[in-house]
């Protein structure tokens, strides 16, 4: 297990602060659809995250799970376009869907319990394309193609939740608590059994852990991280379609987290980040040698780009490249300072 050092506490601290103030800085745009959207979608990749780094093991079911939470508020929304026949108050809707993400979590593990590697890839992929599907065939509760619209969220100290201000603090304190619970658990006998089956299953069911059961359990888990972040996504996307948990919004979630890096839980939000603002960036239409180019055509282009140099160079993602360029930077610091007194002295 990977502890936290003071140094790292402190940076992520400095970087909540930050932020926590950015509200001060930046314009409406730049809260909801750069860091909102990427604090809600990173909330999905932290989900990913978990699992990998602690339990080992990459689910591409995260997107779906987030898909389960946000049709299961969309069907009991209030607010819904159609209403469905669940509808009730937001305070109660949230809390049972983040719940269906949890049960939908601990059947994935069941169904993927005794899966690894590429298999345990293929197979959570299929469950999250063969959900997009059925959602897409589905009119009478999933509403097919159109899904459900107008899924506003609930008001909060007297303002919609879809105010700028309002959606960047909620997703950020998500966002906090969610990483703070993942801390916590690692640190739990529950999250030290799940590292040592990690590490080796075989000796780890020797000593009497029920290795089959702690992953479900991580599964499960996982899916209430997930369910979170879905239903932050329904809130910001003012609903969902069978597209915005489809095959693309699968893979970029694998994306976030690969390119922040697996190796360490904040890289969720920081590969969350660069995908938002690539997002952005490829809304653009660009005039190159005089012929206007539609930049969203080159989307995927980009990205396999960004995932193939992320790989290459830096393997374990952003942040685990900026922390070892910083700590040779250090040493390399410390080595010239050495050998400047070195040399002092000897004069």
């Amino acid at each position: 297990m990977i502890m936290m050092t003071n140094r790292q506490w402190l940076l992520t601290g400095a970087g909540v602060l930050a932020l926590l103030l950015m509200p001060l800085i930046l314009p409406n745009f730049w809260l909801a659809n750069i860091l909102g959207r990427a604090m809600v979608y990173g909330i999905v990749a932290l989900s990913l995250t978990f699992l990998a780094h602690y339990g080992g093991f990459v689910s591409l079911a995260q997107t779906m799970l987030a898909g389960v939470a946000g049709y299961s508020v969309a069907m009991m929304a209030p607010t819904a376009i159609p209403l469905g026949p669940l509808a009730m108050p937001y305070g109660f809707a949230i809390p049972l869907a983040v719940l269906a993400a949890t049960l939908a979590g601990a059947l994935v593990g069941l169904i993927a319990v005794n899966t690894r590697e590429i298999y345990l890839l293929m197979i959570t992929l299929a469950l999250a394309v063969g959900f997009s599907l059925f959602a897409q065939s589905n009119t009478q509760w999933f509403r097919g193609y159109e899904g459900i619209r107008n899924i506003v969220g609930p008001e909060l100290f007297g303002m919609p939740f879809r105010t700028h201000i309002v959606f960047y603090y909620v997703a950020l304190i998500m966002a906090v608590l969610m990483y703070l619970l993942v801390l916590y658990v690692v640190r739990t006998p529950f999250g030290l059994a799940l590292q040592a089956i990690r590490d080796s299953a075989r000796r780890t069911s020797a000593i009497g852990f029920n290795v089959a059961l702690h992953r479900i359990a991580a599964f499960a888990l996982a899916g209430f991280i997930a369910g979170w972040g879905g239903v932050l996504i329904t809130f910001y996307n003012i609903g969902i379609t069978p597209s915005s948990i489809g095959l693309w919004p699968t893979v970029a979630v694998l994306v976030m987290a690969v390119i922040g890096g697996l190796e360490n839980v904040v890289a969720a939000a920081v590969g969350a980040i660069i995908i938002s603002f690539g997002l952005e960036f490829l809304r653009n239409d660009f005039v190159i040698m005089g012929s206007r180019v539609d930049m969203s055509t080159w989307r995927l282009v980009f990205f396999g780009l960004l995932l193939m140099l992320t790989l290459r160079f830096l393997r374990n993602g952003v942040i685990h490249g900026g922390l070892l360029w910083l700590e040779r930077r250090s040493v390399g610091a410390e080595t010239v300072a050495k050998r400047r007194a070195g040399a002092e002295g000897g004069q």
